[in-house]
Order: C-alpha cells, then sequence, then structure tokens
C-alpha cells in the first residue's frame, strides 16, 4: 500500500510540474531615444486616461469577431500599462520636443508652456487583427486655455504572434507622440518671443546734453569818436 501511494504522488508531482507553465510578460518599447539636455518648452503632460479594460494586467486580445479575449498563454503586461504608455509619452515628447522641462499631471509646482490631456479609448491586437490606437488630445496654453484637439486612429500590421503584437501597440504610440509634438511645436515657438521680451534689457548710458554757454549781450554804451 505504502508503494502504490508513493508512486501516485510522485505521478501528481509530475504531472502537475508539467501543468505548470510560466506566464509570459510584456512591456511597451519606448523606442530609440536620446535624453536631451536642454531645458526647452515646459511641457505638462496628463491628465491621462485608459479606456476601462486597458486598466487590468492581463493582455487581451482582439478575436475575428470583434470581442475581446484573455491571450491563450495567459500574457500579461509587467507592471501597469498606465505606467508605461506614461513614460514611453514622456520620453518621446522630451526627444522630440529637445526639452528637460517635462512634468506627469498634475506636476505641482511646476508651470508648464503647454498641457496635454490625453484619453485613449482603444489600444489593442489579434492574432488575425492589426494593433490599432484609437486617442483624442488637448492641448491648453499657459493660462489653461485651449488652443486645439483632436481624435486620430492609427493602425499597424504585425505577424500574429503576441510580442509582435506589443511591438506594433509600441510603434503606435511613438507615432501618436510624433503627431502630438508636431501640434505642440507652434505653441512653444509662439511662447518664446514672450519670454525674450521678458528679459530687461540692458539700460543704455545716458548721453549728456551739450552745455550752450549764455550769449553775452553787445554793448552799446561805448562812445563813438568821428575823424
Amino acid at each position: 500500500m505504502l508503494r502504490f501511494s508513493t508512486v501516485v504522488l510522485l505521478a501528481c508531482a509530475s504531472l502537475a510540474g508539467c501543468m505548470i507553465q510560466p506566464v509570459p510578460m510584456y512591456r511597451l518599447d519606448t523606442g530609440t531615444t536620446e535624453l536631451p539636455v536642454e531645458e526647452g518648452t515646459a511641457v505638462l503632460l496628463g491628465p491621462v486616461t485608459l479606456a476601462d479594460y486597458l486598466q487590468g494586467d492581463a493582455l487581451l486580445q482582439r478575436l475575428p469577431d470583434g470581442s475581446l479575449a484573455l491571450d491563450g498563454q495567459r500574457a500579461r503586461w509587467a507592471g501597469s500599462l498606465q505606467g508605461d504608455i506614461d513614460q514611453l509619452l514622456l520620453r518621446q515628447l522630451a526627444w522630440r520636443l529637445k526639452t528637460q522641462r517635462l512634468e506627469l499631471s498634475p506636476g505641482k509646482g511646476f508651470t508648464p508652456d503647454v498641457q496635454v490631456e490625453l484619453d485613449i479609448t482603444r489600444l489593442d491586437s489579434g492574432p488575425e487583427h492589426p494593433a490599432v490606437l484609437e486617442a483624442q488630445w488637448r492641448l491648453l496654453d499657459s493660462s489653461g486655455k485651449r488652443q486645439t484637439s483632436r481624435l486620430v486612429r492609427l493602425q499597424e500590421e504585425h505577424q500574429g504572434s503576441t510580442a509582435d503584437q506589443v511591438r506594433a501597440q509600441s510603434l503606435l504610440l511613438q507615432r501618436l507622440s510624433e503627431m502630438m509634438a508636431t501640434a505642440i511645436e507652434p505653441l512653444a515657438t509662439a511662447k518664446a518671443p514672450a519670454r525674450r521680451d521678458a528679459v530687461k534689457a540692458p539700460a543704455k548710458p545716458k548721453v549728456q546734453d551739450p552745455v550752450i554757454h549764455a550769449i553775452e549781450p553787445i554793448r552799446t554804451d561805448l562812445e563813438v569818436f568821428r575823424f
């Protein structure tokens, strides 16, 4: 009986070992970026809001009928997808705008030249579906007044694997940051002259007025002798 129990336990342990598979985890690719050294335009990024179905850590797949389901391998995002997206956009904007002066909302104590509000309503893909990104951004000036807004829908093909789907989704977010940087640049250019004018020009040396001497009156009380 003891021998039979040992065989059963070993068989169960072997089966359990075969059934436990490591869960694949993925992170977005921020792309090739060079962090600038200049302190250029001050940009406040956020709030950045994600659709409800993107709030979890499961990497959902778009099925042929358009529905969403868990990945067959139970793939997950490594950490927070929200945090990944924030950092990707922050680094991309810093690189494209050549500025170190970027903060994530709420950015307490930070005075921006431009604020970018972003809503991402869709970011997904599937083995037979391309990666799709749908979003809207709004640009606000330093006084909080809305200057422009835009709705976008971007699409990227992939090879079908989960890893390549994540690559495609990363590329979509990089393209989004490029479009936002292009929209920010005119506002940054318009702000630059104001900053230059704010610098007080050095006072010019005062030119002393020339001294004009008083004209002495001609004496007319002299005697005139005639010969």
